[in-house]
């Protein structure tokens, strides 16, 4: 089983149709899962490990609360996709620096309207 990852504004889930279109308009180019790669949501297990090497948060939590949301998309703010890709280097799920570029994007949509992240494995 893999975890999919959803932005959301509580830990219910819920993702109002118009924070969905401004992932829609954005067109991130993310891995998606099975019922994720869409409208805020990406398959988390294939980035966890980049996600927690830049941001220190495991993707692997519930509930990440919109607090926490705006310190993950700071820390992708400041980070280097290139670098990123080369600290990242042979690890299960290796990420490219324009996967490291989408996810701070994902990231700073996120903070920028007050979204947490669900988790469900």
């Amino acid at each position: 089983m893999g975890l999919d990852t959803y932005a959301a504004r509580s830990a219910e889930g819920d993702l109002p149709d118009e924070d969905e279109l401004v992932f829609d308009r954005a067109d991130l180019q993310l891995c998606g899962g099975l019922h994720s790669g869409s409208g805020g949501s990406f398959r988390g297990k294939v980035y966890a490990n980049v996600v927690e090497h830049v941001s220190g948060v495991s993707l692997y939590e519930e509930w990440i609360p919109p607090d926490t949301v705006r310190e993950m998309a700071a820390a992708f703010d400041l980070c280097d996709p290139k670098a990123v890709q080369s600290e990242m280097a042979g690890t299960v799920y290796a990420t490219s620096a324009y996967e490291v570029h989408e996810l701070q994007r994902f990231f700073r949509i996120c903070a920028d309207r007050g979204l947490g992240l669900v988790s469900w494995a």
